[in-house]
């Protein structure tokens, strides 16, 4: 098992590999066509990070027949059988392995932190159960077919709770000294039972297994310390990261995530993580690629109006400088507390049939469309599958 506590995590999250090679998706170093996995090798890569998601299905009945049918959700399909053969590449290449609990069965993040299709009408005791049982089952499973988390994650994005609207998180109030209502105070009190539940699962298969709780929005530092000062205050088990996100088009300057990083290791004595990152490397469209009418495509994230607020440009050039500037943060956190980075999804080439979410998943998060993919133009490897230089910046910091 890779051990994040001596060998800085220079990690990626490759959760859509599997759909993005059936949808006819390579990958190139050089001019030579390889093996994901071989390649990020070659570049440094010593980690990667997989989401898994509970039922990311569709369960559709033919009325004539009788026949029951299972329709993926999309955006890689993450349920245990797809975690487990990701996982086996990346162990047998003798990379770490993060396991990402979003305890949904679609995407899970501030905006959206949608129960589970079995798991709806559940109480709070039920669901503090569930979320146990789905956590225990699943380390389970992997560590029998040999592919054990060298870290686990427990949720995704939870700055605004989990299992929503029972653990869903209050508003912040401008004055974070101001005191919660009783309501309030329970809705932090049920985050805590759902997250210690998760945790207690792991620390009793294997006390080693490093636990590691995320929040989005890396730069702000007031909601940082109101979400695990009430999260301390109220947990039964304890942890051992905090996880950041942090894109710069949407969570402002790096000298606010530099400021939080070491204020959160300092204050809880927990080691840093830059869970999620990304940057783009060009603003040329990729349309040609997805092969989608207008109507069907989400279009890039990177918006022109917020690339127009960042500090490094959208060039193959700033890509590298970012890169380079956020291995120099996290390495410059006191004590030797920052520990690594996961680059999110800098595989996710613009290939046609691999999109962020189709119509069923639509439906189960009540999300609107389109589709398509809105993050090709950050990813560590061309719209070909090229790889870039900034992977060269990972490999000689």
């Amino acid at each position: 098992m890779v051990d994040f506590r001596e060998e800085f995590v220079k990690g990626v999250d490759v959760s859509s590999l599997r759909e993005v090679e059936a949808c006819g998706g390579k990958f190139f170093d050089e001019g030579k066509q390889g093996d994901l996995f071989d390649i990020l090798k070659r570049y440094g890569i010593n980690y990667v990070r997989l989401k898994l998601w509970n039922d990311p299905f569709e369960t559709v009945v033919d009325e004539a027949t009788g026949n029951v049918e299972k329709r993926a959700y999309g955006a890689g399909t993450n349920d245990l059988e797809t975690t487990i053969l990701l996982a086996k590449r990346a162990t047998s290449c003798g990379m770490g392995f993060l396991l990402n609990f979003h305890y949904s069965d679609f995407w899970a993040d501030p905006g959206k932190q949608t129960v589970p299709k079995a798991w709806m009408g559940f109480s709070v005791t039920e669901l503090e159960t569930a979320v146990y049982e789905f956590t225990r089952n699943s380390v389970l499973r992997l560590i029998e077919e040999g592919a054990k988390p060298s870290m686990v994650q427990i949720g995704n994005e939870i700055t605004n709770g989990l299992l929503w609207p029972l653990g869903k998180k209050p508003d912040l109030p401008e004055d974070i000294s101001v005191k919660r209502s009783e309501t309030e105070e329970m809705q932090y009190q049920n985050i805590a039972r759902f997250i210690s539940a998760g945790i207690r699962a792991v620390r009793e298969i294997d006390a080693s297994i490093p636990i590691m709780i995320h929040l989005d929005n890396g730069g702000k530092n007031a909601m940082y310390r109101d979400w695990f000062d009430h999260f301390i205050k109220y947990a039964t088990e304890d942890f051992d990261i905090i996880g950041f996100s942090y894109y710069p088009f949407w969570h402002g300057p790096m000298k606010d995530l530099e400021f939080n990083l070491k204020d959160m290791a300092a204050r809880y004595g927990k080691y840093v993580i830059v869970d999620e990152v990304s940057m783009g490397y060009t603003m040329e469209d990729y349309a040609k690629y997805e092969k989608l009418p207008a109507d069907k495509r989400k279009g890039m994230a990177t918006k022109p109006a917020l690339v127009e607020k960042i500090e490094h440009p959208m060039t193959k050039e700033g890509q590298c400088r970012f890169m380079q500037d956020i291995l120099q943060i996290i390495k410059g956190v006191p004590e030797n507390m920052g520990r690594g980075f996961f680059y999110w999804e800098p595989a996710w080439i613009p290939v046609p049939g691999s999109e962020w979410a189709n119509e069923a998943a639509l439906s189960y998060t009540g999300e609107k469309g389109p589709g398509g993919n809105e993050w090709a133009n950050q990813a560590l490897f061309d719209y070909d599958g090229n790889a870039l230089p900034a992977l060269s910046v990972i490999r000689d910091f």
